[in-house]
């Protein structure tokens, strides 16, 4: 199998990773699923700004790793044990495989799985230790016990969930992070009700999806803000109601509400973008986190909001999501036409160019890449 593989952090987060080369093409040994495990040939795998903060540091992982977590491929292979899927089946990659046991899963909250969290951590898989091996037997992390930048995965049964072949496969990548994770945060976490107004910072393809996803709650103001006007277009076709800079958000927010918005979607990954949403909120509104700051950025806000005025902050992983069933009404939507997911699409590379697409993707050139392995 081929793999992309981050052996060690370009020094500096050195750019243009087309000129650094942080990740390499690697021949590896094709590991055997084992009991509960699953062996799946990747078709499209999807680049995210999650993959990106490995690679610059504001994710921290352990080393050397195959990157990637979004994708859509086929089952090649089963482990003693799993049988609700079939060799063949079309399945898309979650990359949070929740256990069913934990607190989180028994309270309903998979995204949140205790033991995922450990073993995505530790570079491991669900149901046992690293399966990659590099050419001198040396350990492969999984990463997000997914590892889709590869012509070949093995993950846990529990990160995959089927999907019905009318999907194309170039939308059906898209649904294992940024939808999940987009248009959860506006209909699990936030709990948007019809009507109600929104504001999203950040226009990467999960902002993109939480615009989306207000749609379908009927949100009735969507203010889509990024400082990349270039993503402004792309926000009205995904159905903002106004666009506009970080400059612009309060004007456009007094002019669509008069006194605030009723949720505020934070996916720019930035610590003062945090601060920034609570101060358009209305009284009782709520923020809800879904960027990835780097781990050492800090808060500080006016305390006086939460108490005084009601408002909420809350983090979001994974939109709260529980993979299987938001997928099938993800994909019911899309049906109806009423979730243009294609829209994320930007455009489809090889594998082999995966640092010319971290370029893209950290400039802000492109929405969602498409690679083939």
């Amino acid at each position: 199998m081929r793999a992309a593989i981050l052996r060690e952090l370009p020094a500096g987060g050195t750019v243009p990773y087309s000129d650094s080369r942080p990740l390499a093409i690697e021949e590896l040994a094709t590991p055997h699923p084992r009991a509960g495990e699953v062996g799946v040939d990747i078709t499209f795998s999807s680049l995210c700004h999650s993959d990106l903060s490995v690679i610059n540091g504001s994710r921290p992982r352990p080393l050397p790793m195959a990157l990637g977590h979004e994708a859509v491929g086929r089952v090649a292979s089963l482990g003693e044990g799993v049988t609700h899927l079939q060799v063949g089946a079309k399945v898309v990659l979650v990359f949070v495989p929740s256990c069913g046991d934990c607190r989180a899963c028994a309270a309903g909250r998979p995204a949140l799985c205790h033991r995922a969290a450990v073993s995505n951590t530790d570079g491991d898989l669900l149901h046992g230790p690293a399966l990659l091996r590099g050419p001198r037997r040396e350990r492969i992390n999984h990463h997000l016990g997914v590892s889709a930048f590869a012509s070949h995965a093995v993950v846990a049964a529990e990160s995959l969930v089927p999907i019905d072949e009318d999907v194309p496969d170039e939308v059906a990548a898209m649904f294992g992070c940024a939808v999940l994770t987009g248009i959860g945060a506006i209909r699990h976490t936030a709990q948007l009700a019809a009507g109600q107004s929104v504001i999203v910072y950040g226009l990467g393809a999960v902002g993109l999806a939480a615009v989306m996803g207000a749609v379908l709650q009927g949100a009735g103001s969507i203010i889509a803000i990024d400082p990349n006007t270039d993503k402004h277009a792309l926000a009205l076709a995904c159905g903002a109601t106004a666009v506009g800079t970080p400059e612009q958000a309060r004007a456009l927010v007094a002019e669509a509400t008069g006194d605030g918005v009723d949720v505020a979607i934070e996916a720019s990954g930035s610590a003062a973008v945090i601060g920034e949403a609570l101060g358009v909120l209305t009284r009782g509104g709520a923020v809800v986190c879904v960027g990835l700051p780097h781990p050492e950025a800090q808060l500080t806000v006016p305390a006086l909001g939460f108490a005084g005025a009601g408002k909420r902050l809350l983090g979001s992983y994974m939109g709260d999501a529980r993979p299987a069933e938001d997928i099938a009404f993800f994909v019911q939507a899309w049906r109806e036409g009423r979730l243009p997911v294609h829209l994320l699409h930007t455009d489809t590379r090889p594998l082999d160019q995966i640092n010319e697409a971290l370029d893209a993707l950290a400039e802000g050139r492109v929405i969602r890449r498409l690679l083939v392995p």
